[in-house]
């Protein structure tokens, strides 16, 4: 009946599904959710679009990527520059100048690289051999020690000296007074949400929610000549070479009758002792207005609490160690084998993609076989 099942309507599916469409082929996505867009749905709150899965920002130096995701939605101009709270002190985030001089009372970028020299030495480390060590060679001991340790330790569940140190290369640090987080050229919140976005991708297209791909494997199968699938990869050979481990994410919603909370779409909780990594105020990724700008009266705020992943939760960040790689590997053979289906994005794939890589490797995979 379909060329293609699509298993999974978040970006990298919606991506596919859109292209295949437009080539003339007959598609069919199903997810087991009851909603479509996945990990970046967002639903509406007190006027407010709600982050249901965590915070999302887009952003990307990809200029192909960026013209194919703005013909889907309107951005705005969002630029993510979170706060860090340690026991109620407040630093800048990224590390920059800010960071520098309330940590330090450093005037200049000379002083603060000085400081951070002089603590790196004293630490003795030349050739950093995990995250702890590669922290302190970036930023020093006193901001690893208060705006680094314990937020790591508790969004990993592991000490920073048993994890490795590329998971800290990501981390920015400026010598200026720059307070964008991220190193893009394009950057912002697609207007309406999410949620829109993706509709606008899968626009035409059939979709059947509440649907277990799994549960019903060989009469959806026998459906398609060719599937796409974007669920976890050891869920599809139903674990047999043992589980792919996890962290996954709770999330505290609140509604409150107050327009402004904490100020800031997004504040770390860096201190080991406070038991939510961070506090999301969802309102200020569209600056506190509607889409016909009025002020909204109420806000939604989102705790997040960091958790070691388990059957049954929702799977958030892959824990890409060399127990876990060995373990893909093995799984990635399985799947080659597979000469029906495709594997795709953050769970097939078991890596952590940031949006614009889902939809580039979406892209890539499109051309490879849509042209073939």
């Amino acid at each position: 009946m379909y060329d293609y099942l699509v298993v999974g309507a978040g970006l990298y599916g919606a991506v596919f599904a859109h292209e295949a469409r437009k080539k003339g082929k007959k598609v069919l996505v199903v997810d087991k959710r009851p909603h479509i867009a996945g990990n970046v749905y967002t639903e509406k709150l007190e006027g407010i679009h709600v982050h249901k899965y965590g915070a999302h920002i887009f952003h990307t130096n990809n200029e192909q990527v960026w013209n194919y995701v703005t013909q889907f939605a309107k951005f705005n101009r969002f630029t993510n520059s979170p706060v860090a709270n340690y026991k109620g002190e407040l630093y800048s985030l990224p590390f920059n100048m800010y960071t520098f001089h309330k940590m330090w009372g450093v005037i200049t970028p000379e002083e603060a690289q000085k400081k951070i020299e002089e603590q790196k030495k004293q630490a003795g480390i030349t050739n950093p051999g995990n995250l702890e060590e590669q922290a302190i060679s970036l930023v020093g001991t006193d901001i690893y020690e208060k705006l680094i340790k314990g937020y790591t330790e508790k969004q990993w569940g592991r000490a920073c000296k048993d994890l490795p140190s590329f998971i800290i290369k990501r981390l920015p640090v400026r010598f200026t007074f720059d307070n964008n987080y991220f190193n893009a050229l394009y950057q912002g919140i697609p207007v309406g949400g999410y949620t829109r976005l993706v509709e606008n991708l899968l626009d035409g297209i059939e979709v059947r929610l509440n649907t277990d791909y799994l549960e019903d494997k060989a009469a959806l199968d026998a459906m398609a000549d060719r599937v796409i699938y974007t669920g976890p990869i050891d869920a599809y050979f139903d674990y047999r070479l043992g589980y792919l481990e996890y962290r996954s994410v709770r999330f505290e919603n609140e509604v409150l009758d107050q327009e402004n909370f904490q100020g800031n779409a997004a504040v770390n909780y860096t201190d080991r002792e406070t038991p939510w990594t961070r506090i999301i105020e969802h309102k200020w990724f569209e600056f506190g207005r509607d889409e016909e700008g009025n002020t909204l009266p109420k806000t939604v705020i989102s705790r997040e609490y960091s958790a070691e992943w388990k059957p049954g939760d929702e799977p958030y960040y892959p824990v890409n160690d060399e127990k876990n790689e060995s373990l893909y590997q093995a799984y990635k053979a399985l799947a080659e084998k597979e000469s029906r289906v495709i594997f795709g994005g953050r769970l097939g794939e078991y890596r952590y993609y940031d949006m614009d890589a889902v939809i580039a490797s979406a892209l890539s995979m499109c051309k490879q076989e849509l042209t073939s």
